[in-house]
């Protein structure tokens, strides 16, 4: 049987997520840099007073009272725009709160450019407040650290800098088209981590027996022994590759009921194992490589952005707030992200170890769910809007170009149909509905384009694998 080793434990993605979320960890680095800065500056500057190292003469900053002087000086200005920053920071975490809905707030906590601009500051007064220590006037001697203060001033210009960088940043990263945009980019780069998650991990298997695999979850149904999940919390990252170590150690196959992104209550199931003896060992390693929290995130939860993508959109269409543009640039973007998603994205529900035995059945989302997700709540909120649902039309019209499956285009009719209904029911005027109505023809050729052209993919795929099977002398 094999334990969980020390590196199990660490689900690496979800560990850089919460570092990345969070005003702390890039000023505390900073700081960090900054004391290592203050050794190797103090080094030179006793090594200096000793005579072994000669400073240029523009770094003469007078006597040990008019050193102190200046760096008191730096050190109050400092902690003053700190003061600032940190307002600012707030400030903006308030607006996008207001405007754009809590959930959005964890976008501008992770924000490259707030946190290193922190951290710049800090760390100057840091630097600042260590060499203020090391002036010395006393019996033994004055010791004025002239090149630690010459850096100290420098460290001051590149802080003038940084806060003309941030206020900038602030007025541009609060405007709504760039926090859509920004969303929409996150949920690219989420889109291509998980192709190539499913891409590395499949490598080496065989064509998938989908007998075996129903066989499978029939005995998991009928055998199983539930795995109750640890903690209540969203069910943030799983890892899927040291999961299969445990599972194939053991000779387990373990089926998850829970997909990242969905609430998990402490004690109720959140994966079946058979056989069901192994359900121990199988429970303290699931322990180790799963993630739960108070919130959602990207890893593995593509659904998470689209979510906050949807969430502006209603907040905009409400009647409180009218807001008609700012929903059509949501759509537009979901559009996008479900080009990329349909072009690129295969939910992986099975994990293989390496003799091909199954050792891992995961909850997956379907492409269906994903459109749904993407469209249901926005044509609600933007019904007897016109604007709104002649988008949405044109969107699944872009996203019927890169569709891949027939199930894709059926789950893309499906909601077509739904927003040309919502029209009918809710559109008085004719001339508004007739434009419903077009957008919907389009989307139609659009669809009949889209099915002759997969169809034509599948017939020239299978007349190459007979071309295959015919040139191979063993067939």
């Amino acid at each position: 049987m094999s334990t969980p080793s020390s590196r199990h434990s660490i689900v690496s993605p979800w560990r850089r997520e919460a570092l990345r979320t969070n005003l702390w960890f890039v000023p505390a680095l900073e700081v960090a840099a900054a004391v290592l800065l203050f050794v190797v500056t103090i080094t030179i500057d006793r090594a200096a007073a000793d005579g072994t190292v000669h400073l240029p003469f523009w770094m003469d900053n007078g006597s040990a009272d008019a050193a102190r002087q200046i760096l008191i000086g730096i050190a109050a200005a400092v902690i003053t725009v700190i003061g600032l920053v940190f307002s600012i920071t707030i400030l903006a975490l308030t607006l996008a709160s207001t405007q754009f809905g809590p959930r959005i707030l964890r976008t501008f906590i992770r924000d490259r450019g707030t946190q290193v601009t922190l951290g710049t500051f800090v760390a100057t007064f840091v630097f600042a407040v260590l060499a203020l220590a090391s002036v010395t006037n006393d019996g033994r001697g004055e010791f004025v650290p002239h090149f630690t203060i010459t850096v100290a001033l420098v460290l001051v210009l590149a802080d003038l800098g940084v806060l003309i960088y941030f206020i900038d940043h602030v007025a541009r990263s609060i405007q709504l088209p760039t926090v859509i945009a920004g969303i929409a980019a996150e949920l690219g780069r989420a889109v291509r981590a998980e192709t190539t998650e499913t891409t590395a991990t499949s490598a080496n298997d065989g064509p998938l027996d989908r007998a075996a695999i129903e066989s499978l979850v029939g005995l998991l149904d009928r055998e199983g022994a539930p795995i109750g999940a640890p903690s209540s919390g969203y069910l943030q990252y799983v890892t899927w590759v040291s999961l299969v170590e445990i599972a194939s150690g053991c000779g387990a196959t373990i089926r998850m009921r829970h997909r990242p992104g969905h609430f998990v209550t402490q004690g109720l199931p959140l994966a079946d194992v058979w056989p069901p003896s192994t359900a121990d060992e199988i429970t303290r390693g699931l322990v180790a490589l799963h993630a739960t929290g108070a919130h959602r995130t990207l890893s593995q939860d593509l659904a998470f952005a689209i979510d906050q993508l949807v969430e502006i959109a209603i907040r905009a269409l409400s009647p409180a707030v009218n807001d008609t543009f700012t929903g059509m640039t949501c759509v537009d973007w979901l559009g996008d992200a479900l080009c990329k998603i349909a072009l690129r994205w295969e939910p992986r529900r099975v994990y293989r170890d390496d003799d091909g035995a199954i050792r891992v059945i995961a909850a997956t989302q379907s492409f269906e769910r994903l459109v749904d997700r993407s469209f249901d709540k926005i044509r609600q909120a933007g019904r007897g809007m016109p604007a709104i649902l002649i988008r949405q039309l044109e969107a699944l019209t872009r996203v019927c170009q890169y569709a891949q499956q027939r199930e894709q285009l059926v789950a893309l009719s499906r909601q077509a149909s739904m927003i040309v209904q919502s029209g009918a029911d809710s559109i008085a005027d004719a001339a508004d509905l007739a434009d419903v109505r077009d957008r919907a023809v389009r989307f139609t050729r659009e669809r009949r384009a889209a099915e002759t052209r997969i169809t034509a993919a599948g017939v020239a795929a299978a007349s190459r694998a007979v071309g295959e099977r015919a040139d191979d002398p063993v067939a």
